[in-house]
């Protein structure tokens, strides 16, 4: 079967994301995002594309500031609440009933419950004619205890971050799981005699 080119959410699935921000005038925002990406090992920086008119963007360009909270599959409902067109006036952790959690870099607080929060400062925005890429610099990331190993890896059985597939008619919530292999990064390079 062929899709359009614009269904590739269809076959890609995208981590979930809760975007957390202040406005100007201190009103706390929480959007979901799944169009998030680091930007290549080892650096610090991840892109977000986002549509021209958000509430969220809006506030990145007035502040600078963001965190990225990862929810697990537990919060799938806070996040369609989060999903929801409210005005730009309105408390998107009040209407979610989500708890904030301070952030040690940033002024917007985090997401209690999370997997992991990463604090964001941005660094350069990108215009387009319909979208912007918003690229963040990571200043602080931290990972939720509860979702790592003694190693400090993620345990993905526990964490199961929140991710999404679209179809036709509207999203699949899933998460990830171990498909049973491991490899060391040093497999990637081959070896020259």
């Amino acid at each position: 079967m062929q899709l359009s080119p614009h269904k590739r959410e269809n076959v890609l699935p995208l981590p979930v994301v809760l975007i957390s921000t202040i406005s100007k005038t201190g009103i706390r925002n929480a959007a979901p995002w799944g169009n998030i990406t680091p930007i290549l090992r080892p650096l610090d920086e991840i892109v977000l594309a986002s549509w021209l008119r958000r509430d969220t963007l809006d506030n990145i360009r007035e502040t600078g500031e963001f965190v990225v909270n990862v929810p697990p599959a537990t919060m799938v409902e806070e996040v369609m609440i989060c999903a929801r067109n409210y005005p730009p006036e309105v408390d998107e952790f009040e209407e979610a009933r989500l708890t904030p959690r301070p952030s040690t870099t940033v002024a917007p607080p985090g997401i209690e419950g999370s997997v992991a929060w990463m604090e964001c400062r941005l660094v350069e925005e990108i215009t387009r004619e319909k979208y912007a890429l918003v690229v963040g610099s990571v200043v602080r990331l931290e990972v939720n205890d509860r979702y790592v190993t003694a190693e400090g890896d993620m345990d993905f059985g526990a964490a199961r971050p929140l991710c999404m597939v679209c179809g036709n008619d509207g999203i699949r919530f899933t998460y990830p799981v171990d498909a049973g292999r491991f490899a060391l990064y040093s497999e990637m390079f081959i070896r020259r005699s």
